[in-house]
């Protein structure tokens, strides 16, 4: 009997065993169904669920207002954006004759404007006004984003000018480790500012914050460094952007039938290709002006006698008059067999070419991020034009391919700032690499042995 009741107690025990197994697998589909639910609900999720940002207030001066009452909205439109072109244009020729310095003072501006609009979308996004800490961790990762970047740059083009300054030499030389400590630093108050209930949102923000430090600061960096390499590279693409956005809307305006893309609808293939190569002829144009004074293309230097930006020196073979043979297709047409031109206008043609085919769509994606989040323009700084990442989307994207052609079809090795960074070594160190020069000379045979130095 006793072996009999053991057998029925093992045989209850395991039909128990399989019902838990089946309830458990019930239970486990369920969870997987509820699952599915979820991420379909996520799926069905559309533009519509984004919060609304309150729209930007008309800006637009009051004696413009008046001067131009009379007006449909389209033509008031025109001559808005077209008087405020002119004066931005116009200041921005000021700022080019007062130097360098002043155009760099100029990107840094931009982009801190640049970067207030885009965050001030997400905290209006978000509802993000009231996160402890997070405004002023926001602005604190901009200036260590800063700091690494314009130390950087002070310790590529101003070694001469640090080395006379001991407390700058211990700012340069330990300064990756400073700007680490420094983003550390908020980075741990970020976490220690991390509050129940609000997880979500605060690394929502955490991300925004990075992405547009990436888009602002990194770009405007690759524009200064553009810069040192002349003024010609600094003017010819942003002057580029600038043709293909005002000639764009002028044909597009007067001529535009055929829509060109879904997120811009205003866009037409008239004003692009209007725009294509109404930017080529200009950017042509304008570098062959350009190219001929040593103001512009003469790499950008800080004189530390002067304690003053200098452009002077003896222009590269780019910026060489040269004749050039016209293809045979082409003779026929103009008539002429050579033709004399800057080799840089040919490299102009391709910076044209990026401005007028790629670099609108900087614009499109800006586009994109203003649907996205139901708003028409990123700002109300400037009547007309919105603000002022409306009219710089592009540059950030032709700032980049400058930065990237120079580094691939141009720039070589440049002695003086190889002298600069000799200079700040220790008085052994420069003889030591004068010896191993001075070897390395011998052996080329370009050095006589007997010579002594």
């Amino acid at each position: 009997m006793s072996a009999r009741r053991r057998r029925r107690a093992a045989t209850e025990q395991e039909e128990e065993e399989e019902e838990e197994d089946e309830e458990a697998a019930e239970a486990g589909s369920d969870k997987e169904v509820d699952l599915e639910e979820r991420l379909h609900e996520l799926d069905l999720r559309s533009d519509s669920d984004i919060p609304d940002v309150p729209p930007p207030t008309d800006s637009t001066p009051e004696i413009l207002k008046r001067a131009l009452s009379g007006l449909s909205a389209r033509w008031k439109n025109w001559w808005i954006r077209g008087i405020l072109s002119l004066a931005m244009i116009s200041g921005f020729f000021l700022i080019i004759y007062l130097g360098s310095f002043m155009l760099m003072l100029l990107v840094l501006s931009i982009q801190v404007k640049c970067y207030h609009e885009i965050i001030t979308i997400g905290y209006r996004v978000y509802h993000s006004y009231d996160l402890p800490w997070f405004r002023s961790l926001s602005w604190y990762f901009l200036l260590c984003v800063n700091y690494f970047f314009y130390g950087e740059t002070v310790a590529d083009y101003f070694a001469t000018f640090v080395q006379r300054r001991e407390q700058l030499q211990f700012l340069i030389r330990y300064h990756r480790f400073i700007s680490f400590a420094l983003y550390l630093t908020g980075f741990c108050m970020f976490v220690l500012s991390l509050v129940k209930k609000h997880y979500r949102l605060q690394f929502y923000m955490f991300a925004w914050t990075h992405v547009t430090l990436l888009i602002t600061v990194t770009q405007s960096h690759l524009v200064i460094q553009n810069l040192f390499e002349g003024m010609i590279w600094f003017l010819v693409p942003i002057s580029s952007v600038i043709c293909n956005d005002i000639t764009a809307y002028i044909f597009g305006f007067f001529f535009g039938r055929t829509p060109l893309i879904k997120l811009s609808p205003k866009k037409t293939w008239e004003g692009f290709i209007g725009g294509f190569f109404s930017t080529v002829v200009f950017g042509f144009i304008f570098s062959y002006f350009l190219a001929q004074h040593q103001y512009f293309v003469c790499p950008v230097e800080y004189n530390s006698e002067t304690n003053r930006f200098v452009t002077e020196c003896e222009p590269s073979e780019l910026f060489q008059m040269k004749k050039y043979s016209v293809p045979p297709l082409l003779q026929a047409v103009l008539g002429w067999e050579t033709v004399n031109m800057y080799p840089f206008q040919m490299h102009s043609f391709a910076l044209s070419t990026f401005a007028s085919l790629i670099g609108p769509f900087g614009g499109f994606f800006a586009s994109g991020f203003k649907r996205a989040f139901k708003i028409k323009d990123f700002a109300d700084t400037i009547p007309g034009h919105g603000g002022i990442m409306d009219r710089f989307d592009c540059q950030y994207l032709m700032a980049t391919f400058v930065h990237v052609y120079i580094t691939s079809f141009i720039r070589g090795p440049n002695p003086s700032k190889l002298l600069k960074q000799l200079l700040i070594l220790q008085p052994e160190q420069q003889l030591s690499v004068y010896k191993i020069l001075k070897s390395h000379l011998v052996e080329k045979g370009i050095l006589q042995p007997s010579l002594r130095g």
